[in-house]
């Protein structure tokens, strides 16, 4: 008999590159996953995390059917016996402790699922609840609140534009792992090579001379959390030089004079002992930046978290736009995607009321609220995870008494896990919507969960709008989802329905409601959106010619957008927001004024920075085999200098202490480190008691967040410090 054959294109959603892929099926079983070079945007590229995809698909550890733990087993049952149980326990708890005492953590992966993108806010809406928390506060929060400060709006995320640019400078960024990151692009390798074929060069500041590090034309070690006091020293060379200009966006950008006067104050050396940049090198760096016509600066996630995450941030757009190449090709641009997801409703009205009104909406959420414990500000609705656990166990009105995580495993990637565990157990109710028992999820008292990836749509809403080239994608389920399974789509819309049914007239409405949504479905919206998009003319864009077209449709390189697409109320670029100009003050107290302290005083006192492998994401991939099969790679780097002088050989074992805990971890020494710096991946740590994940806990590794610090924070946008963490280190079994 003759076997069936069948090829499948879609995108990779497992990270931010969003790669074509390439899947051939033989009698509906997955015998190779390949890139596409076909796909307009990838051109083939693919990384390792590609063919994990099979392998979540065919998890025997991944659940398929809501269980519920009794007496500290779990036990599967049905769909409606799991919805009725969540919602009637979530309206008792909020019957008698107010809507607050619920609360939501959405994790990472729920960027990268359409049906929760679109689904999950309906039902977090109807909780009415402020206690709302996600993995932006361990991650992006810095960029999009710089975003918000400077330009209108949260999504207005600047981006190098890396196929035309000549010049890129990186902060804290390792693109050749993370394959790009608030910065979508897909064989980024590539890309980076070409700069330099064309003759271009590629500077990185980083504590590791990382992958990227190793392929660039110029590595400066910098001090963890110093990265402000670089660029604002960087900033003092332009201006001292009078290299400045705004270029075409001079006559809508609004405070240069700000900036100028600043960074007076910052020549290179002044700071060099403490960041420990040549300060030589650094002028001539910043002189060859301003010369090149095509140049960005572009920072990401090791600067994000640090103390200094939000200023940092900010300092890079400014840095961007002072030197003239903010909105041009070559330099820092902004994408145009297909399915738009800026609220363009404000732009431009004739009824200047409304339009201001408008505006005003969308630039609130930024400290309109703050915790109820530590009082820290709010973000889009959202306050920061670093307060989770203290909502959680200080008693008092608003206290949190229930959760609901969404695709999110908190106990590993935020802050003082010790804590995090602790809290999580002391709550009256959780569920989950996920299908693994993991190190979270543990802890919920019902899980519900849902499809994987490869049985539902996939449009890539976030991405495509942070694209270094404008694209568009639609894929397809390949594989029919199981009997008796639910999608993201029908768990939150059932939960949505059953939380508004308060009479039988609502009941009925809400059904008749529900029931058309789950019809439409999340390809009708995509399709409406297309329509309503830029590209619904000049392309003739729908979902019906993305169904056509599945290796996805090339819309251009990124145009200039400016001033249209700015959200002030003014129409202006806000260059010195009075939030970043004021929390100077906090960068002067800690590195300069403190300066001593701030710097290395023994020979065990350290600063933890974290890495990423490209065989694994935060936590996601490790209960796959071919992603963590080889050698151990959750191990402590360590300069061979530092090693020496606390006599530790390569391969042993290593007590590393912070303020809030203590791990034992297997050392690499190696010179690619600077002095004074420990590296630490994150993601590890499933060495915990109730995890049903077999392959991972084999091969458990350390969790990197039981040493960071709930109490260490990006003072200004509450944001979780996980690097330029102060620890201890020495030799397991020697004395300090």
């Amino acid at each position: 008999m003759a076997k069936s054959k069948r090829t499948h294109y879609q995108a990779c959603n497992i990270c931010e590159a969003i790669c074509g892929l390439e899947i051939q099926l033989e009698d509906e079983k997955i015998i190779s996953i390949k890139g596409d070079k076909n796909d307009p945007f990838s051109q083939g590229h693919i990384c390792p995390k590609a063919v994990a995809l099979q392998d979540i698909y065919n998890d025997p550890d991944r659940l398929k059917q809501p269980v519920k733990k009794v007496n500290g087993q779990w036990k599967s049952i049905s769909w409606n016996a799991a919805f009725d149980e969540v919602v009637t326990r979530l309206k008792s708890i909020q019957k008698q402790h107010g809507k607050d005492a619920v609360a939501v953590y959405q994790g990472n992966p729920t960027v990268h699922n359409l049906e929760s993108m679109l689904y999950a806010p309906m039902f977090v809406r109807s909780l009415k609840t402020k206690n709302c928390y996600s993995a932006t506060s361990v991650d992006q929060l810095p960029e999009q609140l710089v975003s918000l400060l400077m330009f209108g709006h949260s999504l207005m995320v600047p981006l190098p534009d890396l196929d035309r640019t000549d010049f890129l400078v990186i902060f804290g960024a390792n693109p050749l792992v993370s394959n790009g990151s608030l910065m979508t692009a897909p064989g980024v390798k590539k890309r980076l090579t070409d700069i330099q074929k064309r003759g271009g060069k590629v500077v990185v500041f980083d504590p590791r001379k990382t992958e990227t590090a190793k392929l660039s034309d110029q590595h400066f070690f910098v001090k963890p959390g110093t990265d402000a006091l670089v660029l604002l020293s960087m900033l003092h060379v332009v201006f001292e030089n009078k290299l400045q200009t705004l270029g075409k966006v001079e006559r809508f950008t609004h405070d240069i004079d700000k900036v100028a006067d600043l960074v007076k104050d910052y020549p290179p050396e002044k700071t060099a002992s403490i960041t420990g940049i040549d300060t030589s090198q650094l002028k001539q760096m910043v002189k060859n930046f301003c010369a090149t016509p095509k140049a960005t600066c572009y920072g990401r996630i090791g600067v994000s978290t640090h103390e200094f995450g939000a200023l940092t941030q900010w300092l890079i757009v400014v840095f961007n736009i002072v030197t003239g190449k903010l909105d041009c090709a070559g330099g820092t641009m902004f994408s145009q995607p297909a399915f738009d997801i800026l609220n363009r409703s404000g732009k431009k009205s004739n009824n200047k009321a409304k339009q201001t009104k408008q505006i005003q909406s969308r630039r609130k959420g930024f400290d309109d609220a703050r915790s109820r414990v530590s009082g820290l500000p709010n973000f889009g609705g959202e306050f920061p995870v670093v307060a989770l656990a203290e909502e959680i166990m200080t008693p008092g009105k608003g206290q949190i008494r229930a959760l609901m995580t969404n695709s999110g495993n908190p106990v590993l990637s935020t802050p003082n896990q010790t804590q995090m565990d602790k809290a999580l157990g002391e709550l009256d109710f959780m569920f989950s919507i996920d299908f693994y028992i993991n190190e979270t999820t543990r802890h919920a008292d019902i899980i519900l969960p849902p499809v994987c990836a490869l049985e539902r749509p996939h449009y890539d809403v976030v991405f495509h709008a942070l694209a270094v080239r404008n694209t568009t994608k639609f894929s397809s389920p390949l594989f029919k989802p199981g009997k008796n399974t639910q999608s993201d789509k029908n768990i939150f819309l059932e939960l949505l329905w059953r939380m508004q049914s308060n009479s039988l007239f609502s009941r009925c409405v809400g059904w008749v409601k529900k029931e058309v949504f789950k019809w439409l479905g999340s390809e009708w919206i995509i399709d409406k959106q297309l329509k309503k998009g830029p590209y619904a003319q000049s392309h003739q864009l729908s979902l019906k010619k993305l169904k056509s077209n599945p290796h996805g449709l090339d819309l251009g390189e990124l145009q200039p957008c400016l001033p249209e697409r700015l959200f002030t109320a003014d129409q202006m670029i806000n260059l010195a927001p009075e939030a970043c100009l004021q929390d100077i003050e906090r960068l002067n107290n800690v590195l300069l004024e403190n300066s001593d302290k701030a710097n290395k005083t023994s020979k065990s006192d350290f600063l933890l920075i974290g890495r990423r492998d490209p065989r694994t994401n935060n936590s996601w991939l490790h209960n796959s085999y071919r992603m963590v099969k080889g050698k151990n790679r959750c191990t402590a780097l360590m300069n061979i200098d530092d090693a020496q002088s606390l006599a530790i050989n390569n391969g042993d074992m290593i007590q590393v202490e912070s303020r809030v805990g203590q791990i034992e971890i297997e050392v690499s020494l190696t010179e690619e480190i600077m002095p004074g710096v420990i590296s630490i991946p994150h993601g590890w740590g499933h060495n915990i008691n109730g995890v049903k994940l077999d392959i991972a806990t084999k091969h458990s590794g350390v969790n990197t967040n039981i040493l960071t610090d709930e109490k260490f924070i990006d003072g200004l946008s509450g944001n979780a410090a996980l690097n330029g963490v102060p620890i201890s280190v020495k030799k397991t079994g020697s004395q300090f």
